[in-house]
């Protein structure tokens, strides 16, 4: 399925290369056009029929910006060809009804917004199993029918936790599934599921891929073949991204490997700060040695990201108190970007759930997720060391 690169990965990205400009840019120019068109008939039924290569119509995926963007995203992961759409929750919903119709096996902590799409795909008829990752050992007998779909997110959100991707193949494959695994927390630079047996791997590009908090994209890699399937949905869903915004993915992409090496530093720096500070309860980073899924971290990601959590005393007042006097984090929803976020899981990103399914996995009320960025981290640690003081003197 993958292709084994020739050379790193901010030289493939920074080099990717699809459409020779005329006028001699370095990089294809912004085709923001929705429609092609044709000297006679014959030519567009050459190109509608694949008889010959050309663009159609945008909508399909027929844009210049987006294929080249599509070209990039691919490389990032080792894949044969990737897919671009409007948002992560359009190429997860995408991927569960193209690939997932005999059935879905979620293994381990899952996003809200997943979460919430795999209570629709039951109102649709999909069956869908959810096993928390102490349940793992039970994946082989929930995959009773040939053609299921395995998802997973590893690091999970909120809890960071990391789930061994070749395991999981391993399992999907012997009883006749796919494999899915959500990348978005470690980010193509860290991790590359698809070397480790995934069939696809998924983004929200709107954060690290995006990493400057100002688009909305999604990216699904995978073979060609499973790509092909994939297509038609985005296409009839109307869940093609924008010439307009892939062409701002396609520059994030290109400072994409320096980025997450800053991130890689500062979440980690701030995770040790964190760790002896007497009233944080716990603090949840695949950096961490003494973090329950460090060992299987280290052997399968190149580096353990820009996200962490940590449990602060008391419970969500308490939280809530330490996030609103934080200075430089910022209060506010989604993760990735440039600046550093904080926000509290149980009122956020996993609002949905009920209070026992939170508990359930380990989403205590006094949990904040932080997205460290790029600032200096010796700044953010100060920052959220003040916070902690206000709050508990």
């Amino acid at each position: 399925m993958s292709t084994k690169p020739t050379q790193g990965d901010a030289t493939r990205i920074i080099h990717n290369r699809r459409h020779a400009d005329a006028e001699g840019s370095p990089y294809a120019p912004l085709y923001s056009t929705t429609t092609y068109r044709f000297e006679k008939t014959a030519d567009l039924l050459n190109v509608i029929s694949g008889k010959d290569d050309g663009n159609l119509y945008t909508r399909w995926g027929s844009n210049p910006t987006i294929q080249e963007l599509e070209q990039g995203l691919a490389q990032l992961e080792q894949a044969e060809a990737a897919l671009a759409f409007g948002s992560g929750m359009a190429a997860i919903s995408a991927a569960l009804l193209a690939l997932g119709r005999n059935g879905i096996v979620c293994v381990g902590d899952l996003y809200g917004g997943t979460q919430e799409l795999l209570k629709q795909c039951q109102l649709l008829g999909i069956p869908v199993t959810v096993l928390l990752k102490e349940q793992q050992t039970e994946l082989a007998q929930a995959l009773h029918t040939p053609g299921m779909l395995v998802y997973c997110e590893t690091p999970a959100n909120p809890t960071l936790s990391i789930l061994d991707i070749s395991e999981l193949a391993g399992v999907a494959h012997a009883h006749g599934a796919l494999l899915a695994v959500d990348n978005t927390f470690a980010s193509p630079i860290n991790q590359q599921p698809l070397t480790l047996g995934a069939d696809v791997v998924l983004h929200s590009a709107s954060k690290y891929l995006g990493g400057h908090s100002d688009i909305t994209a999604g990216a699904l890699m995978a073979s060609l073949e499973l790509v092909r399937k994939v297509a038609p949905w985005r296409k009839n869903f109307g869940q093609i991204i924008a010439p307009e915004v892939a062409a701002l993915l396609a520059r994030s992409l290109r400072t994409l490997p320096l980025r997450i090496r800053q991130h890689n530093d500062n979440a980690l720096a701030v995770a040790k700060a964190m760790q002896n500070h007497p009233h944080i309860r716990r603090v949840l980073y695949p950096g961490l040695p003494d973090f329950p899924g460090h060992a299987l971290a280290k052997q399968q990601m190149q580096g353990f990201g820009g996200m962490l959590s940590i449990e602060v005393d008391g419970g969500f007042d308490e939280a809530a108190a330490v996030a609103d006097n934080l200075q430089l984090f910022l209060l506010a929803t989604s993760l990735g970007g440039v600046e550093s976020l904080v926000s509290q899981p149980c009122a956020t990103s996993h609002f949905a759930l009920s209070a026992a399914e939170r508990q359930q996995r380990g989403i205590s009320d006094g949990l904040l997720r932080l997205s460290v960025g790029l600032e200096n981290a010796g700044d953010l640690i100060h920052d959220l060391q003040q916070a902690l003081a206000r709050v508990f003197g």
